[in-house]
């Protein structure tokens, strides 16, 4: 039951976050969720900011390259969409550290389905992408150059949107067999 109240909670919190248009609010949200996030606010802090760091540089990039030819370039906003992020992502890591969401999805059986085919997905991503690290780093006798990690990489994204559209396929034929969908 509490898990289920703070999956409740934390959804209201995420579609207040995105509702909120001021900086002020904002940063008292952070602040908030880093509060309860305990002793571990640093590392809640320090996940975020790491798991975000590339999406609000484009975003910013983009933004500022953009809204400075139309002349309409704003600080504030830049700040706004950058503290947004940052709140819905510490939310997030709070949410994973404290409830177990199999525990908060166990009221529908569908989606504790769902949940479980995401998360065994993911998992098994995840030990693919390890694979791929530990073979590129045995494969090496001198250091490796920019490029040559650039192209594993670029290899790697490859095979991972080859493999995921491949295991969609899959589990939505699974699924539709077992008369998931209602067609």
């Amino acid at each position: 039951m509490t898990a289920r109240i703070a999956l409740l909670a934390y959804l209201a919190a995420i579609v207040l976050g995105t509702t909120v248009h001021a900086i002020g609010p904002l940063a008292l949200g952070l602040a908030l969720v880093l509060a309860l996030a305990g002793r571990e606010w640093l590392r809640i802090l320090r996940r975020a900011c790491v798991a975000i760091l590339l999406f609000n540089v484009v975003i910013t990039l983009s933004y500022g390259i953009i809204s400075t030819l139309q002349g309409s370039f704003s600080l504030e906003f830049v700040a706004l969409v950058n503290l947004r992020v940052l709140l819905l992502t510490c939310l997030t890591f709070l949410f994973v550290f404290r409830v177990n969401p199999f525990d908060a999805l166990a009221f529908s059986r569908s989606l504790t389905f769902l949940f479980t085919l995401a998360y065994s997905q993911s998992m098994a991503f995840k030990q693919a992408l390890e694979d791929f690290r530990l073979a590129f780093k045995s494969r090496r006798i001198e250091p490796v150059g920019l490029r040559d990690r650039y192209r594993h990489s670029a290899r790697m994204g490859a095979y991972f949107l080859d493999k995921s559209l491949h295991q969609a396929g899959e589990i939505t034929q699974a699924m539709r067999s077992r008369g998931f969908f209602d067609d």
